[in-house]
């Protein structure tokens, strides 16, 4: 058996109207289901999301858009300093870009502003606006921030400054006073779509000032619209298309200078390069300095400055890598000691110097390694603050529990699945009291088991390239529309290996009646070790085709590997035992001895793992439930062997089987050797085999250990007597036959045993495995029902 790393769910589509869609649409079944899955389940709603040209929503129907497109307007013709106040992460930074292009396009004087993350934390602030007045700024639009600026919309108002607001985060049960809020999730809204995202809020409030469709700004809005992870639907489906189909052929000198250092080739620009390339590098400026390096890379129009800029980025986000790897170590091992996830739901963590900018990634990584919801704190002790940010896990609402602590956040905003806050460091230790509180109300055991959804589970038969051709059509992918996962299930390994200069990503071939596909799991290289060659595995991950040399075929980018039954690694003849104890996982681990004598060979550190079986009882009782169970030594029989198998159902055998000498190597006496033998005794009379029986041996170029062997089989048939080593034959004994001695017996069971365990190929030794827990099965299932089953 090999585990998955979560637990896989496959949705079920409606088989119905998956065959009436692929059937109207001529397309296949497979991306018919994930329609289907995707809640576009009729005909027309199919054709429409494959085929149909959307059209985005009229701006005023935003509250307030009418307002702000007045002030604004006015502002630009009496040629009022206008601030736009952004954030610092990608979805802020291309909302403020899109502003600035359009604003500077109509004609207005206008300067942007973005906070320091580290001086001023995040969202408008009452010394950044006073500054504003001082400079004679009169307006104040805010992008992708200000819905929570409660204090700072009165300090504008006290300052003489008109403040329009643009955000798309959770608005709060008090608004602040402003001019205008423009929000599409505002409790009164009436407008279409409630999740763009900041830059799509931006974009809207373009579209209202040009009075037409800013469709050059479609190459900047689809940064934060895919940074920012909010779903792929409607307009922002369109958003995400269209910017996307821009940045393929974009004029941008900034833009251009990030893809050519990053090595981006521009046609094959798609979600995953703003996801990996361009969205890490924009952040990392805001994370590490200040956001305005990136505002400026994207507004530049000298190629020179491009690339110093460019470089700049480049730099800041390979230094943002590395400190967020030492600040993930360093919160693990806090975890660890202080904060164990078997006693706290919600992994509540901080320390003085971490950077701030950072740990938001830090959060993200901690999820994935524990699975909680997690807030990482940087401590700032001589202010006695904490600034932090938060993920979560599906099934719990981080806004929504964050709320119930409003006293202590002064400062919060966010999403049900991530949040940013500041507190004081002596309100940590209550946040953290009140959030495992709330989190043991409402999550079960279960939900702390991450869960894949795959979409679909496939035939490799039914992979190829028209179909995965078809895939694209889904495209782009994101939140909603996520990029589709599916499950390949029980086929078999035609070649599997370990790739890459460290062999830590694994290459495999799979195949299932007739049909191939080759698969890539980046980070799976140790599973090599632990799927035996003859396994049938089961698969997850996405489709994809596979272009090299102007050869196009199928793969799959693994992601998960499981192997649903027990799985046998031959180790027979291989060095030493502790060689193989590195191979063997820890967890449910027992090393099994069939000889006590043994016992004091074995290494000390693979003691405690050491069972004992000299007897068919011991076998018998030893539980191997999902156990790794190595088979040390050679059994002293087949039964005590069954008996250990008996009715369990291990996860795995590890073949050793060490054996001093071979039975089945040594020379076997015949039936001519037997009756030569005991001719000798008769002539001879009473012999010391102590003495003598090194020369019978010699004499008839066998081995001492024949003519011990064939003495024992005698006396077990009472045709002789062995006294202090002196073997004087019975002339009186009954005839007899050789298998009536046991010595005879259990020498053939040897013998037999043997060739089964230590001189069969490996698909021999695992038919005889399964043959003997299957027999096990049907032995157990005809004495307890009356009947066998078979598996």
């Amino acid at each position: 058996m090999l585990k998955s790393k979560t637990r896989w769910i496959v949705r079920e589509s409606d088989q119905a109207k998956t065959k009436e869609i692929a059937a109207e649409l001529k397309i296949t079944p497979l991306v018919a289901s994930l329609l289907v899955n995707r809640g576009l389940d009729t005909v027309d709603s199919a054709r429409f999301f494959l085929f149909g040209k959307e059209q985005f929503h009229d701006p005023y129907l935003l509250k307030g858009m009418d307002l702000a497109v007045k002030r604004i307007n006015e502002a630009i013709e009496k040629q009022e300093p206008i601030l736009i106040f952004g954030d610092y992460d990608a979805d802020g930074v291309s909302s403020t870009t899109v502003l600035m292009i359009t604003l500077r396009d109509l004609g207005a004087n206008v300067q942007f502003y973005i906070p320091n993350r580290f001086t001023e934390g995040y969202g408008p602030n009452e010394n950044a606006f006073r500054h504003a007045a001082d400079i004679g700024i009169k307006l104040i639009i805010t992008v992708d921030t200000g819905i929570s600026a409660i204090h700072e919309a009165n300090i504008a108002k006290e300052l003489g400054l008109d403040l329009i607001i643009t955000d798309h985060h959770e608005p709060g049960p008090i608004l602040p006073e402003a001019l205008a809020i423009i929000h599409p999730k505002l409790p009164d809204s009436v407008y279409p779509f409630r999740e763009l995202a900041g830059v799509g809020v931006a974009f809207k409030l373009s579209h209202a000032l040009y009075g037409r469709l800013p469709e050059h700004l479609f190459e900047i809005a689809v940064i934060g619209t895919i940074a920012d992870l909010v779903s792929l639907k409607d307009e922002n489906r369109l958003i995400a298309k269209k910017g996307l189909e821009n940045l393929k052929m974009t004029n941008n000198i900034g833009l251009k200078a990030i893809f050519k250092l990053a090595g981006v080739d521009n046609k094959s620009i798609n979600e995953e390069t703003i996801g990996f390339t361009l969205a890490p590098r924009i952040n990392a400026v805001g994370r590490l300095e200040n956001a305005d390096l990136a505002v400026e890379l994207l507004l530049s129009q000298d190629p020179e400055e491009a690339k110093s800029l460019a470089e700049e980025m480049d730099s800041l986000n390979k230094s943002r890598q590395s400190i967020v790897n030492t600040i993930t170590a360093e919160a693990i091992e806090e975890v660890e000691k202080n904060y164990p996830i078997d006693s706290n739901h919600v992994l509540v963590i901080g320390k003085e110097g971490w950077n701030a900018g950072v740990i938001g990634i830090v959060a993200s990584r901690l999820v994935e390694k524990y699975y909680r919801p997690t807030i990482v704190l940087s401590f700032d002790k001589e202010k006695g603050l904490a600034k932090g940010s938060a993920r979560s896990i599906s099934g719990y609402d981080l806004f929504k529990n964050l709320s119930t602590c409003r006293e202590i956040l002064p400062h919060f905003g966010g999403h049900p699945m991530a949040a940013g806050m500041t507190l004081t460091i002596d309100d940590v230790a209550e946040l953290r009291s009140r959030l495992n509180s709330l989190a043991k109300e409402q999550l079960s055991d279960a939900d702390f088991i991450p869960v894949t959804y795959l979409d679909h589970e496939v035939r490799l038969e039914d992979i190829n390239l028209s179909a995965l051709d078809e895939l694209n059509l889904l495209s782009p992918f994101g939140m909603d529309n996520p990029k589709p996962k599916v499950l390949i299930n029980e086929v078999a390994i035609s070649t599997m290996r370990k790739i890459g200069s460290d062999q830590n990503h694994l290459k495999v071939l799979v195949s299932e009646n007739g049909a191939n596909l080759d698969g890539v799991g980046f980070g799976l290289g140790t599973l090599v070790d632990h799927i035996s060659p003859s396994s049938k595995i089961s698969l997850i991950g996405e489709l994809s085709i596979n272009e090299w040399n102007n050869i196009r075929k199928p793969q799959i980018f693994v992601q998960d590997i499981a192997v649903r039954s027990w799985q046998l690694f031959d180790h027979r003849g291989g060095k030493r035992l502790s060689h193989l104890a590195g191979s063997v996982p820890k967890e449910n681990r027992k090393f099994i001895l069939f000889k006590k004598e043994l016992y004091e060979k074995i290494d000390s550190e693979l003691i405690d793992d050491v069972v004992i079986i000299d007897h068919s009882e011991a076998a018998k009782d030893l539980d191997l439930t999902e156990t790794n169970t190595v088979l040390v030594d050679f059994p002293t029989s087949k039964e005590i062997l069954f008996n250990l198998f008996r009715g369990k159902q291990p996860a795995r055998i590890y073949a050793y089987l060490y054996k001093q000498s071979s039975d089945f190597l040594s020379t076997i006496p015949t039936r001519d050797h037997f009756k030569w033998f005991y001719a000798f005794l008769l002539k001879k009379g009473p012999i010391d085999l102590r003495r003598h029986g090194d020369e019978i041996a010699k004499h008839r170029g066998w081995s001492q250990e024949t003519v011990t062997f064939m003495a024992k089989v005698f006396s077990d048939l009472e045709f002789v007597t062995i006294t202090n080593g002196f073997i004087t034959l019975n002339k009186q004994a009954q005839k007899r036959d050789l298998t009536d001695s046991i010595t005879y017996q259990t020498k053939q069971a040897q013998l037999l045993l043997e060739k089964d365990l230590l001189f069969s190929s490996f698909q021999q030794l695992k038919d005889w495995f399964d043959q003997v827990i299957h027999e096990s099965v049907e032995t157990e299932e005809e004495k307890t029902n009356g009947f066998k089953t078979i598996y």
